[in-house]
């Protein structure tokens, strides 16, 4: 929802919540929720433009005003939808007592979501939602890292370097994935187009490597670099005798 984009009866665009259901003109039931789902599906068709009012609201069946009844502006349907894709990833999230596959679960599963709505991720990875579906993500996060040993101000420490570390190759990802077709198969044919074609006295290193770099290069290094990470958690922990 774009505040610029609100110039009918919205007026500064700061708006009255409201947590009624409204039935809009074609007899759909608005929602919070409906307006968030419509959001992340249209964030995947337009980018940023799809949060203008016009256009949730044609896709809705609703008078773009009546979005300003749920929710204060643009900045909070954006955490709505972060925390929905939290919420998504949320889906996967155990606490079986093998600390390290609950953790490694739990990184994937976050990715996997990002990653599978990448408009919707770059505009999130950054963000804190101070909703529901975040607050239960840190919870089991935490109680992840206390099962595993960790004492509470440890558990928090790490706590913060996973999840950043996991947004950050979301956001990465996410960002490849959002590019047009032409310039993400630019990106990844560069490798063997460009890179393998280096010269060996100049480029010694990446010549050696050429093959190598095609294959991992096209792929997400997030998972093995999950493994590297929980390595260091393992690592941790046998110096502080669990």
């Amino acid at each position: 929802m774009d505040t610029n984009d609100s110039n009918d009866d919205a007026g500064s665009g700061r708006l009255a919540v409201g947590r009624r259901r409204r039935a809009t003109r074609t007899g759909t039931v608005l929602s919070q929720e409906l307006i968030v789902q419509t959001a992340i599906r249209l964030l995947s068709q337009h980018g940023a433009d799809a949060l203008g009012v016009r256009r949730l609201g044609a896709a809705l069946g609703a008078d773009p005003s009546a979005l300003y009844r749920y929710f204060h502006s643009t900045d909070e349907l954006v955490l709505a939808v972060a925390d929905e894709l939290i919420g998504m990833s949320l889906k996967d999230a155990q606490v079986t007592g093998d600390w390290r596959a609950d953790l490694q679960r739990s990184g994937m599963s976050l990715h996997r979501t990002y990653t599978a709505h990448p408009q919707a991720a770059v505009l999130a990875a950054s963000r804190v939602t101070r909703r529901p579906n975040e607050m239960r993500g840190i919870e089991s996060g935490l109680a992840i890292l206390r099962d595993a040993g960790f004492g509470p101000d440890d558990a928090a420490r790490y706590y913060h370097r996973f999840i950043d570390f996991t947004l950050g190759f979301a956001a990465i990802d996410a960002a490849a994935a959002a590019l047009s077709a032409d310039a993400g198969a630019a990106d990844r044919g560069a490798w063997q187009a460009t890179y393998a074609c280096l010269p060996a006295d100049q480029y010694p290193h990446i010549a050696e490597s050429a093959q190598a770099l095609a294959q991992t290069m096209s792929v997400s290094a997030y998972p093995g670099a999950l493994e590297v990470f929980l390595d260091g958690l393992e690592a941790a922990l046998d110096r502080n005798g669990r």
